[in-house]
């Protein structure tokens, strides 16, 4: 991605945008419904208006998401929104929501989290997509550091919704010293009321 920007350029980069926003959306083109959108991190400055992602509350029990590794929907809840569920992810678990339509409206990801481990333990979110060779692909998008009490992550960039309309979100505990937990995992669909 970083060496098509660079030989594309900065103009490269605006004319794909402009284009991007006269196209019909990825999420439009592929026929998907309408995603209700609220602005769920509100209390905490962002006013960006957020999609869930697929069962991203937990409260399916994980419908349509991939566990590894010990990765498990757990009772409990982050203490903001309502549900009763969480994802809990242990030394070396991964676990994968199920595909979403995205497109360059959706430029974002969020979530909460807590580690109850090590502090210096890290979580990795990466988006998985299919190219446009029709290949399925991972890309790195960012590392949550968290403490052991629930709190928002950082905003995320999702990058593969400038390459793909469908996109899925695998989080991974890296280092074998955490034990976290996620819940609530929401897009930014970039749709401002």
């Amino acid at each position: 991605m970083v060496a098509l920007i660079r030989r594309i350029g900065p103009a490269g980069v605006l004319a794909l945008a402009a284009l991007a926003f006269l196209m019909p959306s990825g999420a439009q083109a592929a026929g998907c419904p309408e995603q209700p959108s609220a602005q769920t991190f509100l209390p905490w400055l962002d006013v960006a208006w957020y999609v869930p992602a697929p069962d991203g509350g937990l409260e399916g029990g994980g419908e349509g998401w991939t566990l590894s590794g010990g990765a498990a929907v757990v009772d409990g809840n982050q203490p903001y929104l309502d549900g009763e569920h969480s994802l809990a992810l242990p030394d070396g678990a991964s676990a994968t929501t199920a595909p979403m339509c995205i497109g360059i409206e959706h430029p974002t990801i969020r979530l909460f989290a807590r580690n109850t481990g090590s502090p210096l333990s890290a979580l990795a979110v990466s988006v998985v997509f299919r190219d446009l060779l029709g290949h399925w692909q991972e890309l790195p998008i960012g590392v949550v550091a968290a403490g052991s009490r629930w709190a928002p992550t950082a905003v995320m960039p999702v990058i593969a919704n400038l390459l793909s309309d469908r996109a899925a979100f695998r989080f991974t505990s890296l280092d074998g010293r955490g034990e976290w937990t996620i819940d609530d995992v929401y897009v930014d669909p970039y749709n401002k009321r």
